[in-house]
């Protein structure tokens, strides 16, 4: 989340490239964490320049990705984010998985700058390319390439190493994580540094692959077992994410909560 890509270039070898995260147009973060991470956030982005935040991209409207958009537009942000995004943060939600409601976020956290398929942003000498998933993770998703450094931000449609949460009560499913991690591939190559929404900071195309097929395998095994007339109960109870729970198990989402939420959509 914050301006790390410097640090990613030069370990990936990429240390000539000129990804545009400061300069005369001032200081860009793709999402704002949460309001409590401030001190960090501040501290981390005066270590690179002393050019003020001008822009922030929000990838989805989760509070862990937008609560601390409020103080960035209060240091001169511009919010920029997908419609559906704007019209989450806008008005109280309800994530029913999560059984909590969220409360609508102040006018200086609501994204000014809304766009509804695809938008391109050119700053600091370098162009972003920002792309609108269709309903995913949630129904606002979008990915952030820096296409002059070949990196890709992929916000919450991928989740390095551990399972996802997908948000049914927003436009979410499983279904439509997957058409994302599809899309992402296509967008990458070998040589990609892929930033995932959480999870290991920095990733690859290959890691990516193999999100993919256990998001495949493990819908197609929810799948049967529903298909059986299975209860969510006895799916849990059968354990179709089993071969995969030592290494995608061991986080926030466990293996029988990821259970239930694959078996919401199939």
């Amino acid at each position: 989340m914050l301006c790390r890509l410097r640090d990613i270039c030069r370990h990936w070898g990429l240390a000539d490239t000129k990804p545009s995260v400061c300069g005369a147009d001032g200081k860009l973060l793709v999402d704002a964490g949460i309001t409590a991470s401030r001190p960090r956030i501040v501290e981390a982005l005066a270590s690179l320049s002393p050019d003020p935040i001008k822009h922030l991209i929000n990838t989805h409207w989760h509070f862990d990705h937008a609560d601390g958009n409020e103080w960035l537009h209060g240091e001169g942000a511009t919010i920029i984010a997908h419609e559906n995004t704007r019209k989450h943060l806008s008005v109280a939600q309800r994530v029913e998985d999560w059984n909590f409601n969220f409360p609508a976020s102040p006018a200086g956290a609501i994204p000014s700058d809304v766009f509804a398929t695809d938008r391109t942003i050119k700053l600091n000498g370098a162009t972003l390319a920002l792309r609108y998933y269709g309903p995913a993770h949630t129904d606002g998703d979008i990915s952030v390439t820096f296409t002059d450094a070949d990196i890709l931000h992929t916000g919450d449609t991928y989740w390095n190493s551990i399972y996802p949460f997908i948000d049914y009560s927003t436009g979410g499913s499983i279904d439509g994580t997957i058409r994302a991690t599809d899309a992402n591939l296509m967008a990458t190559t070998d040589r990609t540094v892929i930033i995932p929404g959480h999870g290991q900071p920095v990733s690859n195309r290959a890691e990516l692959r193999n999100y993919r097929d256990m998001l495949v395998a493990i819908r197609e095994n929810v799948a049967a077992l529903k298909k059986q007339g299975r209860s969510l109960a006895e799916t849990i109870a059968a354990k179709p994410t089993a071969a995969y729970d030592a290494k995608w198990g061991q986080f926030l989402i466990d293996p029988a909560f990821f259970t239930q939420l694959v078996y919401q959509g199939v």
